[in-house]
């Protein structure tokens, strides 16, 4: 059949790319789950085990080890390919080409092995891996946030629950909100990374039955074996026990905490797109960005919303490896295979994609503090009522007969503002009342908003200091670049 494709089938262009590589994800992220990195590591996989077998006595020659170390990158792609196309296996594909390149070696290359002894563990080097790239731009988004947090503590702002407008808080005091839930992410993801252990070698069932046999049955050598191809690997502890594959649960802890910093970002994006609705808060806006194809004027927060989207589908796709890992029969199914290869690439460059824009917003957030305090000129009459009628209680009043008062004048004020469109003229109408002369001097003071925000700089200050400084401190010297977003 012809190709649909009419400038032929090797025009990159005519197939499609995932947008998650092609459109947006990090250079170092992509290259952690492309084929080079994930084929190169099979074969150092290949030589540790190799290394490792040679120190415990079997018959393996320097002259092997050396040539399986001058191939290590030297891959053959297209060989490959024709052997797994050949051979319907993609393992033993690599090791044919891989042969092919150390024909001295050829022999050994595998030797005692299964499958999932470079596919698992290659799985677990790329999630780890995965993990110390995310963790320093997490790191810089609670740095420059901490910032902002800092510079605005003493801002007062309205509050909303049920975004209605409630007691006063201050900017500053808000962006903790998004930073604590950072910081519980930051967390999550060192735990996730530090309990990640090797698969190690284990052999076809977990049993490392072919490695007892490789060493003629000496228990001794055979953990010696694990324990040093562990150590190659750069991994502190293998799990002692394994199916064929490591537990599949443990993609699930993986991907949950990716998920869960995908709710932390669609709650803070949110919130800055409804801020930006408000005009108190915009993300970054390039001087010749444009909003609307029609609606000139429109400064829409399309990278909020970009966050917001992705971060939708990074929580969705712990949904995979939690019906992966119900479905593992006995030692193993391939049930797995096909999945873990969309779900996992996928969940760390999704991450990877949100934490570089969220952090290029919190590097341009823009506030308005005349908007800000023209919104709560706007509510802080109300708010402010019950100070009155404490303060007219001070000055000898009566409180029953103060509230009265007080309530009907609030109603005549939510009239104008909401029947006539106008301001609130709360206050206005108290001064033209002579029931509260006695207080009309203290209207000024009883009306400051620094009064209504209660602890609250004093709160960030604590915060910033206690709990972020320290959470920072490992990542010191990677919090200095900044984000450009090309798109």
């Amino acid at each position: 059949m012809a190709s649909l494709n009419p400038a032929g089938e090797e025009d990159a262009f005519g197939r499609y790319r995932s947008p998650l590589v092609s459109r947006y994800a990090s250079p170092d992220m992509a290259y952690n789950f492309s084929e080079r990195k994930k084929f190169s590591t099979w074969r150092r996989l290949w030589l540790y085990l190799a290394q490792a077998e040679k120190s415990l006595g079997l018959p393996i020659t320097d002259e092997q080890i050396k040539e399986m170390e001058a191939n290590l990158d030297n891959i053959d792609f297209r060989m490959a390919a024709e052997e797994e196309k050949r051979l319907r296996h993609d393992v033993m594909a690599h090791v044919h080409t891989f042969a092919h390149y150390c024909p001295k070696a050829a022999g050994i290359i595998h030797l005692g092995a299964t499958s999932c002894y470079v596919g698992d563990n290659t799985d677990l080097i790329v999630l780890r891996d995965g993990f110390n790239l995310l963790l320093p731009k997490l790191a810089t988004i609670i740095n420059r946030l901490a910032d902002f947090a800092k510079k605005y503590s003493n801002l007062p702002t309205l509050g909303f629950t049920h975004y209605q407008p409630a007691q006063l808080t201050t900017v500053g005091k808000r962006c903790c909100l998004w930073i604590q839930d950072l910081c519980t992410d930051l967390h999550n993801f060192e735990r996730a990374r530090d309990e990640l252990r090797f698969r190690g070698v284990k052999g076809t069932t977990g049993t490392q039955a072919s490695f007892l046999q490789l060493f003629e049955g000496d228990h001794s050598k055979v953990e010696e074996l694990d324990r040093l191809v562990t150590a190659m690997a750069g991994f502190k502890r293998a799990y002692i026990i394994t199916g064929q594959t490591y537990s599949r649960k443990v993609d699930i802890e993986v991907l949950s905490v990716l998920a869960s910093l995908g709710a932390t970002v669609h709650k803070i994006c949110t919130d800055i797109r409804l801020l930006a609705n408000l005009k108190e808060i915009e993300e970054p806006f390039e001087k010749e960005q444009i909003g609307s194809s029609a609606m000139a004027y429109k400064r829409n927060p399309m990278r909020s919303e970009r966050c917001c989207s992705l971060a939708r589908h990074l929580m969705i796709l712990v949904l995979d490896p939690l019906q992966t890992a119900s479905v593992q029969w006995f030692e193993r199914t391939l049930d797995d295979s096909a999945n873990r290869r969309v779900c996992l690439p996928e969940a760390f460059l999704t991450a990877d994609i949100i934490l570089s824009t969220l952090q290029n917003i919190s590097e341009g957030l823009v506030v308005y503090p005349k908007v800000i305090a023209r919104h709560i000129e706007q509510e802080l009459p109300f708010m402010s009522t019950e100070n009155i009628i404490m303060a007219m209680v001070k000055a000898g009043g009566n409180r029953q007969e103060c509230h009265e008062k007080i309530r009907v004048l609030s109603q005549q004020a939510a009239a104008v503002v909401k029947q006539e469109g106008g301001d609130n003229d709360l206050i206005a109408r108290i001064r033209a009342d002579p029931y509260f002369s006695p207080i009309h001097g203290q209207l000024e003071t009883l009306l400051e908003p620094t009064s209504f925000t209660g602890r609250a700089s004093q709160q960030v200050a604590r915060f910033l200091n206690e709990e972020v400084k320290p959470a920072l401190v490992p990542y010191q010297s990677k919090m200095g670049v900044k984000i450009e977003l090309s798109l």
